[in-house]
């Protein structure tokens, strides 16, 4: 029996379709992804072969070198690696001729990145799916519980946006570096709370009262990061996004991610 969300990821669209198709051909290098890794990839010129998945309908290729089949996986040298950051990094350290750096050589402030790409990990990607999954119960007020998760959600955000470089555009400056493209893939998808929620609840400018200058910053942030090449180029039209955002929004979905939120747990 086909899995229930198996038709919900058909292959991208726009842009991102067009570097699938640019991205082919055989390499050493091969990206089962998603879009984090693969901006990564863009970012510093590396050549690689992507290879779209379905995670519903998984290759046989992807589960020989990860038996759970989960994206991204990287083929390296005939060896698996997983998981996003894990992959992130060592391409860092792998391709160190491939500009730019997204790490920086400080070891504080390298530190202190890798601090903040775990709180987009275990507090915002987990935040941002327990209000797109909100659903009031029966004896619930909804106003109220919609409330609750979109607070919750807005202040891991200002927590973020708190520790973003002063000037910007990026979180140490002005050169983007791993974290920006930790939590963009997410921060470009924040329409989905218009979509889905009623709003997402991001003041406008010159609204923010108290928390103006930290609002601010995101704009500046958010504005660098979505207009960035490497991002554009990876994401689908929308179009392509909404009925699988639909089922997360209806609590219905059936990824690890959904299943992990509806039980209160985290990042899988």
């Amino acid at each position: 029996m086909s899995h229930p969300d198996a038709n919900l990821h058909p292959e991208a669209t726009g842009l991102a379709k067009h570097l699938v198709e640019m991205h082919s051909a055989p390499q050493p290098l091969k990206l089962y992804s998603v879009q984090r890794a693969w901006t990564v990839l863009e970012e510093k010129g590396i050549p690689y072969q992507y290879i779209e998945v379905n995670p519903y309908h998984k290759p046989d290729s992807l589960l020989k070198l990860n038996p759970r089949g989960l994206v991204p996986t990287l083929q390296y040298d005939s060896k698996p690696l997983y998981e996003s950051t894990v992959i992130c990094e060592f391409l860092e350290d792998a391709f160190p001729d491939h500009s730019p750096k997204l790490l920086p050589s400080d070891p504080y402030e390298k530190a202190r990145l890798r601090i903040w790409t775990d709180f987009v990990t275990s507090r915002i990607i987990p935040a941002f799916h327990r209000f797109l999954q909100f659903q009031s119960g029966v004896e619930e007020d909804p106003n109220k519980g919609i409330k609750k998760v979109r607070e919750d959600f807005l202040d891991q955000l200002k927590e973020f946006a708190r520790e973003l470089d002063g000037e910007g555009p990026f979180f140490l400056g002005k050169e983007p570096t791993l974290i920006d493209f930790v939590i963009a893939p997410w921060a470009i998808r924040l329409w989905v709370f218009d979509e889905f929620k009623s709003g997402l609840g991001i003041p406008a400018k010159g609204k923010g009262g108290n928390d103006e200058e930290v609002w601010a910053r995101w704009r500046t942030w958010l504005h660098a990061i979505e207009n960035r090449r490497s991002l554009r180029e990876t994401l689908s039209e929308r179009e392509h996004y909404m009925p699988i955002y639909r089922r997360y929004a209806d609590n219905t979905a059936q990824s690890e991610l959904a299943k992990a939120t509806r039980e209160g747990k985290g990042v899988p």
